[in-house]
């Protein structure tokens, strides 16, 4: 029934366990006008799509003059404890603010966001509060910051509403360093990441922005795409896989690019400014995205697992979906658009040190690549050294759980005279007086003597 479609989002909320939470809004871009939404006021963790907002404090510093592009920040013993997903360079390593911007929107690393944190804002704790400040000018009322990477934080609360309140800032006030958010790869030595949103190179005109996974959240995607001169922005929080929000945001966006003559029996919704903010707590997915069987991968490094549960919930192309938002189905299944490879691009080479080009660039990204073979093969001698000492008592264990599975201790002295034994089956206790080679004749006739006589042996 209609109206029992339109409630399931609140009873979702209200009851996580009996059906999934997940909070969903279209707009345009240009106008911030809602052409969808669902949840959209409701406190969320934002997990990685925080570094949205720190891009934005950060490329607003450079556009302000500030700072450059080329600006070297030195990765601090901070920034180098942060969890994965992290470049893992070790502290004192120096990136510049280019570098550190592309590895953090691509690869998610949250060391970079730290070392940009520090490098701009001087520590976590100042770098915060310049995000929430800035979050306040841009009408943000309803995120709050404490790290600029995201990782779990009980005070890094946000909304779909201010995160499309915060990408439509990204393309009105930095349009030269947009690009920073659409790069499809990277390339670090010998490395090459993909872009953790799987829209870019897969769905037609994807160009932009961020992703994001905590258990607590699920996982996160803020995405834009533009067709025909029109973009759209999409948010998707709490989907069940990589996958889901990928085919969720796509799904929303062919809806909003659709020419659907019924659109206008659909009641204005207005600006996304103007929606009313929901007093609550965020919901806390940890159960349903982690618990259980569901080991979930601490990053958002998804692993493509589509979860199994309510496969419209999965896939996202079930009828429910069109009939809360009161549109008809595209032809086109988002899906079967994001199942390929994305196309293919040539990575942005990243490196570390000072900004360089031309032969100079090719000698620090082969520096890097040579840095990380030297690595791989300590890593090696030592998983294989740890590997061994790991390996030998529990093969001990092995051989003494069956030596006492057997009611008699097989002894050397009565190896002989048990044939039947397991033991005796190796060739050197069965067959003890094989003769050996000594005692046969030589293959060959004995050498001879000068006169013709058989030399003696000895």
């Amino acid at each position: 029934m209609p109206w029992l479609a339109l409630a399931m989002p609140w009873l979702a909320l209200a009851m996580p366990g009996v059906a999934h939470a997940e909070a969903l809004l279209l707009v345009e871009a240009d106008t911030g006008k809602v052409l969808e939404a669902q949840n959209a006021t409701y406190p969320w963790y934002p997990a990685s799509v925080t570094k949205m907002m720190t891009a934005y404090v950060t490329l607003k510093a450079v556009k302000d003059g500030k700072l450059s592009l080329d600006t070297l920040f030195s990765v601090s013993p901070v920034a180098a404890s942060q969890s994965p997903s992290k470049m893992g360079f070790r502290a004192g390593t120096q990136v510049t603010v280019d570098n550190a911007l592309k590895m953090m929107l691509v690869k998610s690393a949250n060391d970079m966001a730290v070392v940009l944190a520090e490098g701009v804002g001087g520590s976590i704790d100042g770098f915060s509060a310049m995000m929430n400040e800035t979050a306040l000018k841009l009408g943000m009322t309803q995120s709050s910051y404490v790290n600029p990477n995201g990782l779990p934080a009980d005070g890094q609360i946000t909304s779909a509403r201010d995160l499309a309140i915060l990408a439509r800032a990204i393309i009105r006030d930095l349009p030269e360093y947009e690009y920073f958010v659409h790069i499809p790869s990277i390339r670090f030595g010998r490395r090459v990441t993909q872009n953790f949103n799987k829209l870019i190179g897969r769905y037609p005109g994807a160009d932009g922005f961020k992703t994001g996974f905590i258990c607590a959240s699920g996982y996160n995607l803020v995405a834009s795409a533009t067709r025909d001169g029109k973009r759209l922005i999409a948010v998707v929080l709490g989907a069940s896989s990589g996958h889901a929000r990928a085919v969720r945001a796509a799904q929303m966006l062919e809806r909003g690019f659709a020419a659907n003559p019924l659109s206008w029996l659909k009641p204005a919704s207005g600006a996304v400014d103007s929606l009313a903010p929901i007093d609550a707590s965020p919901p806390n997915l940890r159960d349903e995205m982690c618990g259980g069987k569901r080991h979930r991968p601490a990053s958002d490094e998804d692993e493509d697992v589509v979860a199994s549960a309510g496969g419209a919930s999965a896939g996202g192309e079930g009828s429910a979906t069109f009939l809360v938002s009161g549109l008809q189905p595209p032809v086109a299944k988002p899906s079967e658009m994001l199942a390929g490879a994305p196309a293919p691009s040539e990575p942005i080479p990243v490196y570390t040190g000072p900004t360089r080009t031309g032969p100079a660039l090719i000698a620090a990204v082969a520096a890097d690549a040579d840095s990380q073979t030297t690595t791989r093969r300590r890593g090696k001698k030592s998983h294989l050294a740890a590997g061994k000492h790991r390996h030998e008592p529990k093969s001990e264990a092995k051989s003494e759980a069956r030596s006492e599975q057997k009611p008699t201790p097989v002894r050397h002295a009565n190896a002989a005279a048990k044939p039947s034994d397991k033991s005796a089956a190796e060739p050197s206790a069965a067959k003890p007086a094989k003769p050996k080679a000594a005692a046969k004749p030589p293959a060959k006739p004995a050498p001879k003597t000068s006169s013709g006589d058989t030399k003696p042996a000895g």
